[in-house]
């Protein structure tokens, strides 16, 4: 059982974590929902299009202008409060990898905390714990916040993939973050080149069989368009590809720019493989 703000999920479950940058310079959308407004069309529209979680950034993972502490949180914590208040129901996630800023969304009411950076900042995981939130434990092999891989290599990038999360998971668990509200992430990109992403997703299932319920982070990501050889705006049929192949492998939460294509890939996949029944099945009974 995986169980997340006022919400629960069963373990064939999908839950679908939707993108919303407070960045004026995300690689994606250019800073599309930079302001309140646009956000909150955003938030209101992904709710709609079935996505149970919003993850919320103050800071895009790529290079680019510095942004402090302070700034980050100033693109967030109001934002939170306020998506707090219109959507009491959604689960509110904070991408950050900074202790004191998530500290100041859970108090605005936050109830995820995704750590992206693989632990670069210990105490996030404390925060995690006192306030009773969940926590997204990522692999990022040891990179520095906002740093691109360079002729990075592994021995066994699963293998090492499965250390780091599962032991930053333990650890969390040891802090007290409820178990139920854990979650590891092979993190695609962050720390890889191409073929390690394509590996980490080949070999999911080893994830999937830890126990901890796997979150991947897929959407429009340079090993797609590598992969490929498709700039940003034309990797959305790669990224769904390797949804499918995450699903089937075992993964439970995306996190997503396309909030109503992926939940039908989800669904497809899921009535493939008969965790949940067709939303109409007349053919050949009518």
């Amino acid at each position: 059982m995986l169980r997340l703000g006022r919400r629960e999920f069963g373990p064939h479950e999908p839950v679908i974590m939707a993108i919303v940058n407070r960045t004026p310079d995300s690689f994606y959308d250019r800073g599309a929902t930079f302001r309140d407004e646009p956000a909150l069309a955003r938030v209101e529209q992904a709710v709609a299009e079935g996505a149970a979680i919003i993850d919320i950034g103050g800071v895009k993972a790529g290079p680019g202008e510095e942004v402090t502490a302070e700034e980050e949180a100033r693109r967030t914590v109001g934002f939170v409060a306020e998506v707090r208040r219109w959507f009491p129901d959604v689960i509110i996630s904070v991408d950050t990898w900074r202790a004191e800023v998530g500290a100041a969304v859970c108090e605005a009411g936050a109830d995820l905390l995704n750590d992206a950076w693989g632990g670069v900042d210990p105490g996030l995981a404390e925060v995690a714990a006192r306030y009773g939130v969940g926590l997204v434990c990522t692999h990022a092999g040891g990179a520095e916040p906002r740093t691109r891989p360079h002729r990075v290599e592994y021995d066994d990038v699963m293998a090492d993939i499965l250390d780091v999360t599962v032991g930053l998971a333990e650890r969390a668990l040891a802090l007290g973050v409820p178990r139920e509200s854990i979650m590891i992430d092979p993190g695609h990109d962050f720390g890889k080149n191409t073929r390690h992403s394509l590996e980490a997703t080949r070999r999911l299932g080893e994830m999937v069989a830890t126990g901890w319920p796997v979150l991947v982070s897929l959407s429009n990501k340079d090993f797609v368009g590598e992969t490929l050889d498709r700039p940003v705006k034309e990797r959305v049929v790669g990224t769904l590809a390797t949804t499918a192949v995450s699903a089937w492998l075992g993964a439970q939460v995306y996190r997503v720019h396309e909030v109503a294509e992926t939940r039908q890939v989800l669904e497809m996949v899921g009535a493939i493989a008969g965790w949940r029944e067709p939303a109409v099945a007349r053919r050949g009974l009518a």
